[in-house]
């Protein structure tokens, strides 16, 4: 393989809405560009890309993919994306490490929900951009109404530098408007042919080279000048021009074409290479020093320390783990000795390798803007930076999104409890937006995902790398039960059965406590009624009998006893009776405060489109949920409200189903409120069903 510099360097992700062809696009770059010899495709499984088998299953992508192109003496690293909410992490990832974005947008359904949200990504990182109309030959397929729908939910005013030349089943070519010739593809020679433009569309492609020209001029002052006193600018001006503006933001530039027909991707190839940033266009990287805490940089030059950023693991049980990282300065050679500035190690590395889908080749040294992979490393995981231990730095991760979804899991097989754990947390180090955590109180290991799909797909590697048959339920709400009344009692235990007896005689004072209160244990004797070795045996049997209570055995809270008379015998007494004294005594006197069910009260804040407000709040308030306030979130309106856990168990799905797909949410647990008494009775009769099964 040749080498390339890093100037010679492309990193280029591709983002959008799942569905727009981002893996298909992909896939006929490798082809045009002569990587590949067989043009791969999504629909019959032969992508290099989609290699996974839940990928080939649903014809999705779920995870990132990244690969590599020849151009024109360049190297464009191609990432290709899931367009799924529920893989939204490992495309934020992507993102954080390539140079530019080549933004899909389906010429029929337009700019959806999801390229919102990569699209918001890329702007808190200032990342250069390019979009890419696509599926120009699908019925329906409309140019204009995609460019308008760009402009209505993105906000972004664009430069188009490539028109269509017809469209749907009609679809035939693209107009370059920087050489103004016609681009096509000749099936029969597999090349893409330059033609002139036809007459009809001659027109139309002179009136956006204009606008195009324009918005050059208008981000340069001397072009400006130049524009104004010629009324033209020269193609080195305009390609110069067009350049810089890419590179700062100022100008959104818009391709078009179809995969399926190879029409524009040789056009898309050259765009990358002539105008899209190498490693050096972007500078310095920053970060900062993890002893000081002060700011610090890097310069993507080969003589600077060496440091990189892991922003993906792929967890394989026979290869072990494989740690994909991106160099940002310095060179990188197979025994190099690098830092973990995250978690204050070191370790060695081993082979060094580019990865095309899932074929590897092997490499002997890395440059800045290299995407590679390294095997087997124990302590590295994504997030971390690696750097030179003698010039250590720390580069900013990206947050891992909230898990919105939780399921009960447990094992078909007896026995697999450990090796569920086990596979689990290799799973987790390949994606962390998956949790396992074991609920103390229901005794139940609860997996959370961020959708869904992402649950299922989870379930499937773990069957299927790890050979781990699990089942999911929805986990058991953890309530609680309190008292709202208070009483005194008496707690006496008195055994006699031949020979020394038990004796422990208690009187109890029993009240509530404000929510979160807890338990407070008061000891007001005076005069030695009860010894003071006894004292604490009767809050262990307070404790122990809190912990199920008297309505549907959960533990009780916010109770506060206190011991303030009792009786003992010289002989009889003794910490056991006095600890059954206490439980007895506080079982009964519970009964008499008026017990309740308090269930656990969650914070909910749910991002929707304006139109689907009224449904949204609508549904909030038919689960006993309440609405708090309301922000505008650019386009979106973000709700925040208060509901109850039990009746958002399943709620990722059902957003999904009334926003169709367009709504997210987050919820937190907030505090413990008291259950409605109609549906006291129901949870009651449910949990002693349980118990009984």
């Amino acid at each position: 393989m040749a080498k390339y510099e890093s100037s010679s360097l492309r990193n280029v992700v591709f983002i959008g809405h799942g569905g727009t062809g981002k893996t298909s696009l992909c896939e006929t770059l490798l082809f045009v560009s002569g990587k590949t010899e067989k043009l791969g495709r999504v629909d019959d499984g032969s992508s290099s890309l989609d290699f996974e088998p839940e990928e080939q299953k649903r014809k999705i992508s779920i995870s990132s993919t990244i690969t590599f192109c020849p151009w024109e003496k360049h190297k464009i690293n191609l990432l290709d994306t899931p367009g799924d909410a529920n893989f939204a992490f490992d495309t934020r990832n992507s993102i954080r490490v390539a140079d530019a974005a080549v933004v899909l947008v389906d010429a029929v359904g337009g700019v959806e929900f999801q390229t919102q949200k990569v699209w918001s990504f890329c702007d808190d990182i200032s990342l250069p951009r390019m979009i890419y109309v696509s599926r120009m030959d699908r019925e329906r397929a409309d140019f204009k109404k995609a460019i308008q729908s760009i402009s209505d939910k993105l906000g972004q005013k664009t430069t188009v530098i490539a028109m269509p030349m017809g469209n749907e089943a009609s679809f035939m070519g693209v107009a370059d408007l920087i050489s103004m010739k016609m681009l096509t593809f000749d099936e029969s020679k597999k090349k893409t042919m330059k033609e002139e433009i036809p007459s009809e569309f001659i027109n139309d492609a002179k009136k956006l080279r204009e606008t195009l020209i324009e918005d050059i001029a208008e981000c340069d002052e001397t072009l400006m000048e130049k524009y104004l006193d010629a009324g033209e600018l020269s193609n080195d001006d305009i390609t110069a021009g067009l350049r810089r503006g890419i590179l700062s933001g100022d100008i959104i530039p818009v391709t078009c074409g179809a995969a399926a027909k190879n029409i524009g991707t040789a056009l898309l190839l050259n765009l990358i290479v002539d105008y899209l940033p190498s490693p050096h266009d972007r500078g310095a990287s920053r970060g900062k020093n993890p002893k000081t805490g002060e700011p610090e940089e890097r310069l993507p030059l080969e003589d600077a320390p060496f440091s990189a950023m892991v922003f993906k693991t792929i967890a394989d049980p026979y290869a072990g783990k494989l740690t994909l990282f991106r160099v940002y300065s310095g060179t990188l050679k197979s025994d190099f000795t690098f830092y973990n500035s995250v978690k204050d190690s070191s370790e060695r590395c081993g082979n060094i390798f580019f990865l095309e889908g899932k074929t590897q080749r092997p490499s002997e040294q890395l440059v800045p803007g290299d995407i590679a992979a390294m095997a087997k490393l124990k302590e590295v995981s994504t997030g971390d930076t690696i750097c030179d231990g003698k010039n250590p730095i720390i580069y900013e991760r990206v947050t891992p999104l909230h898990a919105l979804i939780s399921y009960a899991v447990q094992p078909k097989a007896k026995g697999d409890e450990e090796k569920i754990a086990s596979s689990l947390q290799r799973l987790i180090e390949e994606d962390p937006t998956i949790t396992l955590k074991r609920d103390e109180q229901t005794r139940e290991f609860i997996l959370s995902g961020v959708g869904q799909v992402h649950v299922d797909v989870t379930v499937e590697k773990l069957r299927r790398k790890f050979s781990v048959e699990v089942e999911l339920k929805l986990p058991k709400v953890p309530y609680k039960e309190t008292i709202k009344g208070r009483t005194t009692i008496q707690g006496r235990y008195k055994k006699q059965s031949g020979g020394r007896g038990q004796f422990g005689d208690t009187w109890l004072e029993i009240e509530p406590l404000p929510r979160g209160g807890g338990f407070v244990y008061e000891d007001r004797i005076v005069g030695g009624v009860v010894p003071r070795q006894y004292i604490p045996a009767v809050e262990k049997g307070i404790v122990e009998a809190m912990v199920e209570g008297v309505i549907a055995g959960y533990p009780m809270v916010d109770i506060k006893v206190g011991l303030y008379d009792g009786s003992y015998h010289t002989v009889d007494s003794s910490e056991m009776a006095f600890k059954i004294a206490g439980s007895l005594g506080f079982k009964k006197g519970v009964l008499l405060c008026q017990p309740t069910l308090l269930e656990p009260i969650a914070n909910i804040a749910i991002e929707i489109p304006d139109e689907y407000m009224g449904d949204v709040i609508g549904d909030l308030n038919s689960r006993r949920g309440r609405v708090l306030g309301m922000d505008k979130v650019g386009p979106n309106q973000l709700i925040k409200g208060q509901v109850p856990l039990s009746e958002i168990l399943s709620y990722a799905q059902d957003l999904t189903s009334i926003t169709s797909g367009r709504g997210t949410f987050s919820y937190e647990i907030s505090h413990y409120d008291e259950v409605p008494a109609h549906l006291q009775e129901k949870i009651a009769l449910a949990a002693q069903k349980a118990k009984e099964e």
